[in-house]
């Protein structure tokens, strides 16, 4: 019986996933490798929207919780989570620079009888051969005789308030059966369903094609988007029409473009795979190149709306309504929002944003440029004083038909505006 883990990486995947094997009696050590969110946490702070401080306030009064940037102490622990991004380099492949780093930082420490497991989406053959590499020179030890090592992959869905981690499916693959047995033996204590799989590389091709299936699917309906509306049809209705057809039909929705640290990253770790073994992924690389054009074509609607009332984008003060890549979330790695800010910014454009969920602007690698910047008061006079607002997420408790009342001009690529009139020449889609 497990009763000790430790999780590495308290962001958006590992600090969920604390939350509830704390919820079912498991001690939880949380390890980063940020000092500030480990004092935040040990504080009673949290620094994610969606999990209050407050949720983690009686683990840590009874000291079932606690934070810490010391790796060493994954000796007193029986599992060790590793729960690190997966990004991809400027070149677009795979960086496993966190997963590997993770794994080095971990092995001196291992002790025999431990689980290791990585939860990170990557290509099949990361765990058993990277991972397994890496652990198994630091420690000494053999995988799968003297430590065990799993892959489960996350399928957190932030911002949706009817998904918890405790009634999510968990795929679960193991190096061994003894190495999938002792996953399953502790995963039983947080998740009700658990999908064990032959093999960590299987469970690893699971993740990625939950992925793919969506990424694919989204570019289908974004260029169904763009050739609907040259033909002056609505995409929104008859996405609501076809829905209604009971079988043979899945609902995805058009958007921006892609955001979020798994969909428009994920598929790639695999193309890049594929290649080793002299296969193409053509569905991938074609749903990559609509999806990473919508911003692209938003931005020539902002044009066209600007252009219908004497206006040029060069000068144009255009509010961007959204900055995270999600309605209802803080989390802004990778949103389109950063895309379409800095391809109106390059048309002389005076950009600015509106986000009740970021109020300013993070430091990242991508985006340095917008590093500090505040979101715009949500005020009549602030709304009034732009030429157009763009609506690139459809935040929860944004007050839409003041929006419509207030803006002059507004270009909606999320459909928020749906049943709300405006005035003439007022609303347009993208």
């Amino acid at each position: 019986m497990q009763d000790s883990i430790a999780i590495v990486a308290l962001g958006y995947v590992g600090l969920p996933l604390a939350l509830q094997f704390l919820s079912s009696g498991v001690r939880v050590l949380g390890l980063d490798i940020d000092p500030a969110k480990v004092e935040a946490l040990n504080s009673g702070r949290s620094y994610i929207h969606h999990l209050p401080a407050s949720a983690f306030a009686e683990f840590l009064a009874d000291g079932r919780f606690a934070a810490s940037t010391e790796f060493s102490k994954v000796r007193n622990v029986q599992a060790v989570l590793i729960c690190v991004p997966t990004p991809l380099t400027r070149n677009r492949e795979p960086d496993l620079s966190h997963v590997l780093n993770t794994g080095r930082s971990i092995a001196p420490h291992l002790s025999r009888g431990t689980l290791v497991v990585l939860e990170s989406t990557t290509y099949p053959g990361t765990t058993e051969g990277e991972l397994r590499a890496v652990l198994e020179e630091g420690s000494g030890l053999r995988a799968g005789t003297d430590f065990h090592l799993a892959f489960s992959p996350e399928r957190e869905d932030p911002g949706n308030p009817q998904s918890r981690v405790s009634e999510i499916p968990k795929v679960v693959g193991g190096l061994t059966p003894e190495c999938l047995a002792r996953a399953q033996a502790l995963y039983s204590r947080a998740v009700r369903t658990l999908v064990p799989v032959s093999s960590c590389r299987v469970a690893e091709a699971a993740k990625l094609t939950e992925n793919i299936f969506r990424g694919v699917n989204i570019a289908l309906v974004n260029e169904l988007k763009v050739v609907f509306a040259a033909m002056g049809i609505d995409v929104w209705e008859v996405i609501g029409a076809a829905k209604t057809k009971p079988f043979g039909f899945m609902p995805f929705y058009p958007g921006p473009g892609l955001g979020g640290h798994c969909v428009p990253i994920d598929p790639f770790y695999l193309s890049w795979k594929a290649r080793e073994f002299g296969q193409t992924t053509r569905f991938i690389e074609l749903a990559g190149e609509i999806n990473t054009a919508m911003p692209g074509y938003v931005v020539t609607r902002v044009a066209e709306a600007l252009n219908d009332r004497g206006r040029a984008v060069k000068g144009a003060r255009v509010l961007v309504l959204g900055l995270a890549y999600k309605a209802g979330v803080d989390d802004d790695r990778e949103s389109p929002s950063y895309h379409l800010m800095d391809l109106l910014k390059e048309r002389g454009a005076v950009v600015s944003y509106h986000d009740p969920f970021v109020p300013v602007i993070r430091p990242t690698r991508e985006h340095a440029h917008w590093a500090g910047t505040q979101s715009t008061p949500w005020t009549e006079a602030a709304i009034r004083a732009v030429d157009l607002v763009l609506i690139s997420t459809a935040h929860p408790g944004v007050d839409y038909r003041q929006l419509v009342e207030w803006a002059p001009l507004i270009v909606d690529t999320r459909n928020a505006l749906a049943g709300i009139p405006g005035r003439p020449g007022q609303i347009w889609k993208a």
